[in-house]
């Protein structure tokens, strides 16, 4: 039997069954930002409470998040999405009383649909751009600039056997436990965007099959010591969606992204590794690997 979509402005929660239907129509409108994939919106379902809805042939995507905070994602669907945005942020305002109706993380796309609208405020939301390489270079790492890059993975080699696999079903146990330890050490249950993180992981390692997304683990001494997983975002990108590693061998994070971009994505062009949510030392990592540009995000709301 057919699904029967939900019509706005009825929403109902996202679930994987719900897969068939949105991955194709998300895929088609060839994305630029992060979230626009079903993996990403899936996996963070929970944190995010997010719930989807038809309005004519846009998508809508609602967002009630653990924070107590609630806000919409741009929507997805062919053709200028001016009349979409406006008719979302309205009911945002008015059905559903939200002081400040907001359309986060949205692309420049939209913000080029709306044109100077004076009803409506466009703020750049520095700490969601994603950032983007060539996959060249963080598969080869050539040249001065990547330097440290090649010593921390000869570090790693020299002091322990390390090999690339891609990922089986088979190490979604020892993936669970790798995450478990590094939750622990990082003190997740203190932080709701680590925990948040936690729930994706688990969610990704649980539902990989069904997800259809790439994954692939490094065997360091016998056991897993890192894992990771992507998906096309577009025709000519790549977006790394998780990557974890063995906190207590900080070289395996460049040797798992380096393995996963040389291995895995060959025919791709662009890596898009996404945000660093204003983490300094997630911010000053991304920036280390000199990334070709950043795809610029926007929260979109009313003036008044």
């Amino acid at each position: 039997m057919a699904m029967k979509e939900p019509l706005f402005p009825h929403f109902k929660a996202l679930e994987l069954t719900d897969r068939p239907y949105l991955a194709d129509r998300l895929r088609s409108s060839d994305p630029t930002v992060s979230e626009m994939t079903f993996t990403n919106l899936f996996i963070w379902r929970s944190h995010y409470g997010f719930q989807w809805s038809l309005y004519k042939d846009w998508l809508f995507f609602f967002c009630a998040d653990a924070t107590g905070g609630a806000f919409a994602m741009q929507p997805v669907g062919p053709g200028s999405r001016k009349e979409a945005a406006n008719v979302l942020l309205s009911w945002l305002r008015e059905d559903q009383g939200l002081a400040e109706a907001r359309i986060d993380r949205a692309d420049a796309a939209l913000v080029s649909d709306l044109g100077d609208a004076p009803h409506l405020v466009v703020e750049p939301l520095r700490d969601h751009f994603d950032y983007v390489y060539l996959r060249e270079d963080l598969a080869r790492l050539g040249g001065s600039k990547y330097r440290s890059k090649r010593n921390h993975i000869n570090r790693l080699l020299r002091f322990y056997t390390a090999t690339y696999e891609p990922f089986q079903d088979k190490y979604v146990e020892e993936c669970l436990l790798l995450q478990d330890k590094w939750c622990q050490m990082n003190r997740c249950t203190e932080d709701l965007d680590l925990l948040g993180e936690h729930e994706a992981i688990q969610e990704i390692l649980t539902h990989h099959e069904a997800l259809k997304v790439d994954g692939a683990v490094i065997i360091i001494e016998g056991r897993v010591g890192a894992f990771t997983f992507g998906e096309r975002l577009n025709h000519d990108t790549v977006v790394v969606h998780i990557e974890k590693a063995d906190p207590e061998i900080a070289e395996l994070y460049a040797f798992v992204n380096q393995q996963f971009c040389a291995n895995r994505w060959t025919d791709a062009v662009y890596i898009n590794r996404e945000q660093d949510l204003g983490l300094v030392g997630l911010r000053d990592a991304k920036l280390s690997y000199n990334p070709d540009h950043l795809v610029e995000k926007y929260r979109i709301r009313f003036s008044g």
